[in-house]
Order: structure tokens, then sequence, then C-alpha cells
């Protein structure tokens, strides 16, 4: 199974991306998405931006994942 984790594009460097995914920016290859603009959100995976996402899909994955962390964080300080 693949996990991949929405991110906002905020810079194209080449081949590559400046992208912030939820709040840690990182550089991810474009290579499969060629066409993708800063301001629009990816799915990456493995160091690749392997989809674009429409703004909804984007925040509701982001609404998810923030849901996953906060479980995991109130786990640990049980």
């Amino acid at each position: 199974m693949c996990v991949g984790v929405p991110a906002e594009v905020i810079e194209i460097n080449g081949y590559a991306a400046l992208v912030d995914v939820m709040g840690a920016r990182i550089q991810v290859g474009i290579l499969f998405v060629p066409n993708v603009q800063p301001g629009e959100y990816v799915i990456v995976h493995a160091g690749q931006a392997i989809s674009v996402l429409d703004l909804k899909a984007a925040h509701d994955s982001l609404k998810e994942w923030r849901k996953l962390i906060h479980a995991r964080e109130s786990e640990s300080a049980s």
C-alpha cells in the first residue's frame, strides 16, 4: 500500500518543486506532473509529486492527516 501526502506547490525549479507539507518545506520531483503550477496541491510519495489535487480534495485530505496526527499525539500523551 502506498501513502501519499498532500502538499502545496510553492515554487518550480526545472524538474523539481519546493512544496509545503503541513508546514514543512521540501523539494520533490515533478516529472509525473510537469504542468503543475505554484499554488496547486499535489500528492507526494517517495519524493515525487504523483498527481495534482483539486483544492477541495487537498483540504479534505489535509483535514484527515491532521486528525491522525492529533490522535497520535493524544495517544503519546496518555
